[in-house]
């Protein structure tokens, strides 16, 4: 009989949405993104953040007393929002079925979220209904994986996902009537503490569909470990980001 390393539980219980939110909180993500952005359209005004998350890159883009919403339909980032010091005025859908009034908004801002590589010419038109200026979006523009949280420390033999750069799958979805009037780029950190390298390791092998007694289980768990750094809350890996700021509409 084999006996698994691993805890016997932890790992199921870990939301994705969290475990990428909290790895945004310690990563250099907003303070290389937001600069860029604000380069791009100076003034933010009245800010619509769809699929908001965290809120950590709207909340750093706030203008003033100006007001802001955010789309987000996980109860778990709904809830980190409402902790905020200023929380938004949250719409509790998805994009599809958020009821947002046309032309309510400055700026509409989306970041890396499914609706961009998935339906992006549908997501547009939407985004620039609920805004009277600008749309910002911002999308992953490295080569590497983007659905699974921590893969960009796994090999690709692994982790088997599409490693197209976000930015080619979007401009490949617009037609050239909705090109972005902007592209900037900018290169991050992602830079998540994790304070349990086990418990990582054996959640990203169940999100592989490995048994428990697949042998790679234990080799991801050693490969994760030769990448890992010693951090005050744990240990901390590294996977370098560059993302593009896509902008459309009067700044």
């Amino acid at each position: 009989m084999s006996i698994s390393v691993f805890p016997a539980a932890p790992w199921r219980s870990l939301d994705p949405l969290a475990l990428y939110a909290s790895a945004i909180d310690t990563s250099d993500y907003v303070a290389r993104v937001a600069p860029v952005v604000r380069r791009l359209v100076p003034t933010i005004g009245a800010l619509l953040d769809v699929g908001a998350g965290g809120g950590q890159l709207g909340a750093a883009l706030l203008d003033g007393a100006h007001d802001w919403s955010a789309i987000e339909p996980s109860p778990s980032m709904r809830a980190r929002l409402e902790r905020l010091h200023r929380p938004p005025r949250i719409v509790p859908f998805g994009w599809e079925a958020a009821d947002v009034a046309a032309g309510a908004h400055d700026t509409v801002l989306a970041a890396t979220m499914p609706a961009l590589f998935e339906q992006p010419e549908i997501f547009l038109e939407r985004c620039r209904a609920w805004t009277r200026r600008s749309v910002v979006w911002v999308v992953p523009a490295h080569q590497g994986p983007r659905g699974l949280c921590f893969a960009g420390c796994l090999s690709s033999k692994w982790h088997g996902e599409d490693e197209t750069p976000g930015i080619d799958i979007v401009l490949r979805g617009l037609s050239e009537a909705n090109r972005p009037h902007a592209i900037a780029f900018t290169d991050w950190t992602f830079s998540g503490v994790v304070k349990d390298m086990a418990v990582l390791a054996a959640y990203l092998a169940d999100r592989l569909d490995w048994a428990e007694t697949d042998a790679r289980r234990a080799e991801l768990a050693a490969h994760l470990a030769t990448q890992a750094r010693p951090d005050a809350a744990g240990m901390r890996l590294n996977i370098p980001r560059k993302s593009a700021v896509l902008v459309w509409g009067t700044t």
